[in-house]
């Protein structure tokens, strides 16, 4: 899939908006600033409601992406600085098609879970005075994609911190695991669809984009894991503890008979070629005739 998007990036070069994220925290900033005179009137206006949208107040589907993330001026003016840093960032990474299509792709998963959660909230989305979600997800995917081209990019957290970006993106994915987790029970039926959802549409817009880095890591752990649990090589760590304790020595070339006890000096390898576990000396081990 990741193939596809990066083919469509490619030919539609003029795609997407050229320093769209700029745009998009210029929209948070002036919405933050018009809440603080109306009382959150702005953002009640603008959020994302399913039960809104559905009786006719379509212009939510675009404009909760600029409703801030946080209410907060010291996290808000921090969130501003970040999130335009990682904007910027996987731009000059990508190029505007890309970044923006990761951006409306993510922008679109958020929306179909947003619905999803509010189906699953009945009338309780209703009520609630803030939006059912916001684009804090969508956010989120921006962060897991910065961390995953510059994994050992180091940020600070809490301006003290120093911290790689990869574990950072490790810490934020067990956060939402453990709100997960963390659930009371009364809040099941009505709660997770909502949180699963979303965290799904951030995981998801990610996945579309980095399938191939995550299919080749998982192939990298499983054949890692189905190495270290073959047979060969538990006998292969046996048979050099016998022969260490048998015989005195570690290594003995199955050629001309040297070992490592009586020639430290030497380096001993052994064939994966042969049959079984035949040790040879540096000299021997490309020029010996392999037993079958």
């Amino acid at each position: 899939m990741d193939s596809w998007l990066d083919r469509f990036a490619y030919r539609h070069p003029k795609f997407g908006v050229p320093g769209l994220i700029k745009y998009v925290l210029i929209g948070n900033a002036a919405v933050y600033f018009l809440d603080l005179f109306s009382n959150g009137t702005c953002s009640a206006l603008l959020g994302f409601h399913p039960s809104y949208i559905l009786h006719g107040q379509v212009w939510r589907l675009v404009t909760f992406i600029a409703v801030p993330t946080s209410s907060s001026p010291i996290w808000f003016a921090i969130s501003l600085f970040f999130y335009y840093f990682l904007g910027t960032t996987l731009e000059r990474e990508w190029g505007t098609a890309k970044f923006s299509l990761y951006y409306f792709t993510g922008a679109l998963l958020t929306v179909i879970a947003g619905f999803i959660g509010g189906f699953f909230m009945g009338d309780m989305a209703a009520l609630w005075s803030a939006p059912t979600i916001t684009m804090y997800q969508v956010n989120l995917s921006m962060f897991l994609a910065f961390a995953t081209l510059y994994p050992d990019a180091q940020l600070t957290l809490y301006f003290i911190i120093p911290v790689k970006a990869k574990w950072l993106a490790v810490f934020y994915v067990f956060i939402m695991a453990w709100e997960i987790i963390s659930l009371p029970g009364y809040a099941i039926l009505s709660t997770l669809p909502v949180l699963l959802s979303q965290d799904l549409a951030a995981l998801g817009n990610y996945a579309l984009f980095f399938w191939s880095d995550i299919r080749e890591v998982a192939g990298r752990i499983l054949r890692r894991t189905r190495y270290r649990r073959s047979g060969k090589t538990i006998n292969f760590k046996a048979a050099q503890k016998h022969a260490q304790e048998k015989k005195g020595y570690l290594h003995k070339c199955a050629v001309c008979g040297r070992t490592d006890a009586d020639h430290p000096e030497l380096e001993f390898r052994y064939c994966s070629k042969c049959n079984g576990y035949y040790c040879y000396c540096m000299d021997h081990i490309n020029n010996h005739v392999h037993i079958k």
